[in-house]
């Protein structure tokens, strides 16, 4: 059985483009749109007082073409302004959440190749949010799909078990949680934390802020299965559709700037068949 993967990529402001997709068509979203103040020579550069102002008309749209099982990844950073924690992604969060989004989770990217650095009062960053929002509180997540190998923590942990790990043990400070740490002593793999630790991506796309392969491949596991769809409206590179159309998901791209419209229209394929 041959099934057809599509890929559709559209150049122009994602907030009018948007506009012209149906409502309830996306199974994942992922994307990473220019922080505040980044990106000025391409994007404009949208100051922290007003990316709250400007995103919104564009996250309005995203809740109404995801599907209610589906699920919007944002990857977004603060960033210091006059010595001090902006805190426009917070107030973000707030009026997305106000907008209609549940703010279901939020993992952290850490960069594991972060070039090394200080200033007066603080260091260097070398992690990102990846903010996971939803419309439903049940959204389709295949958590076995990205289960990690137990590694050393099998050997040392479950090694010598006492008597309170062989059974459910009521937790110490009264969450109402217990364990029972015998259940990991045949396993060969764990489900993974809220950290994921991956490389930044080299300069070697054409594009000043591409994310590793990884880091949509890992969302794309989690959240979807083949042949569901999976939007960028801040495309790039392409990065996330590249992934997408591999794993044999469908994808649409989104993108305001023709040089990297062009680029990702002549490197990807607009329809693959599969065999199952």
């Amino acid at each position: 059985m041959m099934i057809e993967v599509t890929t559709d990529v559209y150049l122009g402001d994602c907030k009018k483009q948007l506009q012209l997709f149906s409502e309830n068509s996306v199974d994942l979203i992922v994307t990473s749109p220019p922080y505040a103040d980044q990106r000025k020579s391409t994007y404009g550069g949208i100051h922290p007082d007003k990316y709250v102002e400007w995103f919104l008309p564009i996250s309005k749209q995203l809740l109404r073409v995801l599907k209610p099982s589906g699920t919007f990844v944002l990857n977004i950073k603060e960033k210091v302004v006059d010595g001090q924690r902006s805190t426009y992604v917070l107030e973000l969060i707030m009026e997305m959440k106000k907008q209609g989004w549940l703010w279901t989770e939020e993992f952290i990217w850490h960069k594991k190749n972060s070039y090394p650095g200080k200033w007066p009062n603080r260091f260097r960053d070398s992690w990102e949010r990846l903010l996971q929002f939803n419309k439903n509180r049940n959204f389709n997540m295949y958590q076995d799909e990205v289960m990690v190998p137990m590694g050393d923590w099998a050997k040392s942990r479950l090694k010598n078990l006492s008597e309170t790990d062989k059974i459910r043990d009521d937790s110490k400070v009264g969450s109402g949680f217990g364990k029972n740490i015998s259940n990991w002593l045949d396993r060969d793999k764990a489900y993974p934390t809220n950290v994921l630790h991956l490389a930044t991506e080299c300069n070697n796309k054409r594009h000043s802020a591409a994310f590793p392969e990884e880091l949509p491949e890992w969302f794309i596991k989690l959240f979807t299965k083949e042949n569901d769809v999976v939007l960028d409206p801040f495309m790039g590179s392409g990065t996330t559709l590249f992934v997408a159309n591999r794993m044999r998901r469908n994808s649409i791209g989104i993108e305001i700037i023709p040089e990297y419209y062009e680029m990702v229209k002549e490197q990807l394929p607009q329809r693959e068949l599969y065999l199952l």
